[in-house]
């Protein structure tokens, strides 16, 4: 993978989503709504929370390192997922929040 193409994470990010959508339908009869997705956000963000702990060796975890690094790159699945059903442009809200937080911090 092209270390410089987010449009290509992107599309592949939408790839697994629909494919975890057949499981949900599969498993519970229907997909998850944007509030189950959002949930699970922020549940893989408070992981992310906690093997950041296990790094800083304030919180026993075996594995962490390994799970940071999964966690994080879920996290930003994740946010591609919430902009895609919520309708924002995930490359265009990351470069405004670039800009305007550069323009913050001249």
């Amino acid at each position: 993978m092209s270390q410089n193409n987010f449009d290509e994470i992107i599309k592949r990010s939408l790839e697994i989503r629909e494919k975890y959508h057949q499981l949900e339908i599969q498993q519970n009869g229907k997909e998850w709504i944007l509030e189950q997705d959002a949930l699970a956000y922020l549940t893989d963000a408070g992981l992310v929370g906690r093997n950041i702990m296990s790094h800083e060796k304030t919180w026993t975890k075996a594995n962490s390192r390994e799970e940071l690094e999964h966690k994080l790159g879920e996290n930003i699945w994740w946010l591609i997922i919430l902009a895609d059903r919520t309708g924002i442009d995930m490359k265009e809200a990351l470069d405004k929040f670039l800009t305007k937080t550069e323009n913050i911090l001249k």
